[in-house]
């Protein structure tokens, strides 16, 4: 009920609609709502009401019998999120008389520009010492990137005295407490309940208890038949391996020195004993393997004796050309008036004599020295590949030659393709020029 309707109560006098609050009493100034507040403005929010009379026609009485002013109820301090807010209580550390009274004074502040560079930097503020309270440090966390407090259980229990009990430390207290992320807490977690890695003491094995124990342990130690036999293999592979690198080096190399160091020493031998005046043999009694003539190719840079008979260990492995000279496969001597003198060599390996017969042409000569005369062929036609049992090319006038009547010919052959014996290649050439040996070398052999 409002007051003025209570009939036990003394209704307050309502001051007139729109009239607002009593003014001042006399001798204060406006604004001013007793007495001591004229130093400050008039505030409705902190100002007690006067007693007995309220100007706000809106008060009501919580009470009808009593005209006294009611204190607000007012709602506790709520936070952002509606939460009733918790202050506490400041925490002001105790300073000493002697300490306070010891500070230095306030300097005055730089009003103009700073005369120079700060010659050292301002430092960092350390720990209180008057402080009771601990101070943890905050970190910052790598993962979550936010604020979190360290661990206060390392630090409050390095600060407490130890008891009896516990004095002894564990292998806890020794680990420091990890300041990094959640990544690193969980290592250190991890590493705090692992042992180590190293044992203490050697691990000796078990020894068997019985002989057959000790078989079967012997026996695991060896290696199964099926290692065995594979590494056995796998040396096997080796060995042939490297074998077939050696022989394909003594093919390709070795044989080749040797070949030319025999050939070398029998054209010397042959030239010491023309120079000496020896007499060979008469034509068409050479023993097999023996050197009679020395054959020169100047476009090839080929010197190389000519010996008798095609034979491959006697004459064609030792680096010399042979004659063909026994059977079917007999033909003339350079010295014969008609006749077809053919010749034969390696095109590759021992020496390799014949190796680049393919690249002459039509026009390029071919000496032949003997004991008495020079004898100079000119090559004429080429037969890239034939039959190794095509014997007309030796003839007297070879078929496929281009000759149609007898004459003076030379024919060298040699297997094709490079490496190979699968065929023959034949070039051909007709004798042009006949000279002894008083007149000196002919001129196919001092042109160049």
């Amino acid at each position: 009920m409002r007051p003025e309707q209570d009939g036990s109560g003394a209704a307050a006098p309502e001051p007139p609609r729109g009239s607002g609050p009593a003014g001042p009493p006399a001798g204060q100034p406006a604004g001013a709502t007793g007495p001591g507040r004229a130093d400050r403005e008039y505030d409705p929010l902190t100002d007690p009401l006067p007693t007995g009379s309220h100007s706000s026609p809106w008060f009501r009485a919580e009470h009808s019998g009593s005209t006294a002013p009611q204190p607000a109820v007012q709602d506790p301090p709520r936070d952002w999120y509606g939460r009733e807010a918790v202050y506490e209580p400041i925490v002001t550390p105790a300073v000493p008389p002697e300490a306070a009274t010891a500070r230095e004074p306030i300097p005055e502040p730089i009003t103009g520009p700073i005369p120079g560079p700060i010659a050292e930097p301002f430092p960092e503020p350390g720990p209180d010492p008057e402080r009771s309270t601990a101070v943890f440090p905050v970190v910052r966390d790598d993962e979550t990137v936010g604020l979190r407090i360290a661990e206060a259980a390392a630090a409050s229990s390095a600060t407490a005295p130890s008891s009896p009990a516990s004095s002894a430390p564990t292998d806890a207290d020794r680990a420091p407490a990890p300041l990094g992320g959640r990544a690193e807490r969980r290592k250190a977690a991890r590493g705090r309940g692992r042992k180590s890695a190293t044992p203490a003491e050697p691990v000796i094995p078990a020894i068997p208890r019985t002989r057959m124990e000790a078989r079967l342990a012997a026996r695991a130690l060896k290696d199964s038949p099926a290692v065995i036999a594979s590494r056995a293999i796998g040396e096997i592979f080796i060995s042939l391996g490297v074998l077939m690198l050696l022989f394909v080096t003594y093919q390709l190399w070795w044989t080749n020195v040797r070949a030319h160091q025999e050939a070398s020493g029998t054209a010397h031998s042959l030239q010491d004993n023309w120079a000496k005046g020896g007499k060979n043999s008469a034509p068409g009694a050479f023993e097999p393997g023996q050197g009679f003539a020395i054959i020169h190719i100047p476009k090839l840079d080929v010197v190389v004796p000519i010996a008798e008979g095609v034979s491959k260990t006697k004459v064609l492995d030792r680096g010399m050309v042979g004659h063909y000279s026994e059977g079917k496969l007999k033909t003339a001597m350079p010295s014969a008036k008609t006749g077809n003198f053919a010749l034969a060599g390696h095109r590759n390996t021992h020496g390799e004599p014949f190796r680049y017969i393919n690249k002459l042409k039509d026009g390029d000569k071919v000496v032949v020295e003997t004991q008495d005369d020079y004898y100079t062929y000119e090559v004429t036609s080429r037969l890239a590949q034939t039959s190794p049992s095509n014997i007309s090319v030796i003839q007297p006038v070879p078929v496929g030659s281009g000759f149609t009547r007898p004459g003076r010919y030379i024919t060298l052959t040699t297997c094709t393709p490079e490496f190979t014996s699968t065929y023959r290649m034949v070039v051909w050439g007709k004798m042009v020029d006949e000279r002894p040996r008083s007149k000196g070398m002919p001129e196919a052999l001092t042109a160049g």
